[in-house]
């Protein structure tokens, strides 16, 4: 029997969430960052939905379409050879089949793993029943695929900041164990940056969970230390390379300098040298 290469793929990305060591992905947004962050040795990268976006002239939010957003996808993981899972944000649309459908364009597009948010817009939350069935089907679509998604399912929670501390901890352990149950791989809470809550929801959250990093989030190890399987950095990344640019063409419009972009950059040769011999799309 031939090998499917997109489930060994998938198997290696999932066994990253049972350790020995916490699993720590710093968000790619193209084939160039996806590169760089390959490089450095990362195991296994992860996109952001907001980075791409952004990338391509969109807000995020589900403006990009999910044609688009796929077509971005493949052009990282055609790049690198480690295992990629793709942001598809909330999947493109309220339906089941909507999210079987975005689950089958990831895999079209060669990722082996898919972040599926349950808020379509902000505070706007879809029903815990539909949502658990937005997980199986996209479960269902990548077992049809031959290939064992792995989803993370996002809760936002804590990021729409609705009731008290109390009562958003509460939502927030009753659906991740909501979508574990539906067939989730692991837990995705942004918004949860304070250690103590975090250590509670290691111990409660029956699954992996993926916290998001940040300026108020402890640091990896504490993180590995509460039991934190899952670290990512959003859209940080490709907001940080935006800043830079920012600077570059402040000081090249105020001053006519160019120091913002020549200390430190990665040589031509160096950056040509990343795609050596691949072939990826320009």
């Amino acid at each position: 029997m031939t090998a499917n290469p997109l489930r060994e793929k998938a198997e290696r990305l999932r066994a990253l969430h049972a350790g020995p060591r916490i699993l720590v992905l710093c968000n790619v947004w193209d084939a160039a960052s996806a590169r760089i962050v390959e490089e450095v040795g990362f195991p296994a990268l992860a996109t952001t939905s907001a980075g791409i976006a952004n990338s391509l002239g969109y807000a995020d939010g589900q403006r990009i379409s999910r044609t688009e957003m796929a077509e971005a996808v493949a052009r990282i993981t055609r790049a690198v050879a480690v295992p990629v899972t793709a942001d598809m944000e909330a999947g493109y649309g309220p339906t089941p089949e909507s999210a079987a459908e975005t689950a089958r364009a990831a895999i079209a597009a060669g990722a082996v793993g898919m972040n599926l948010e349950d808020a379509l817009e902000e505070r706007n939350f879809i029903d815990i029943n539909l949502q658990c069935d937005r997980v199986r089907a996209a479960r269902e679509a990548g077992e049809q695929a031959g290939v064992p998604l792995v989803i993370n399912a996002r809760t936002d929670v804590y990021l729409a900041g609705i009731g008290s501390p109390a009562e958003q901890f509460a939502e927030a352990i009753r659906r991740a164990n909501a979508y574990r149950e539906a067939g989730a791989d692991c837990l995705f809470l942004p918004g949860a940056t304070d250690a103590a809550v975090i250590a509670r929801l290691v111990r409660e959250v029956n699954g992996p969970i993926n916290i998001l990093a940040g300026p108020p989030t402890p640091p990896v190890g504490e993180l590995e230390r509460m039991g934190v399987r899952r670290v990512s950095m959003g859209s940080g990344p490709m907001r940080a390379t935006m800043a830079l640019m920012q600077r570059i063409a402040r000081e090249l419009a105020e001053s006519g300098a160019y120091t913002s972009f020549t200390r430190g950059a990665i040589s031509y040769a160096e950056a040509n040298r990343l795609f050596s011999g691949r072939d990826v799309e320009p």
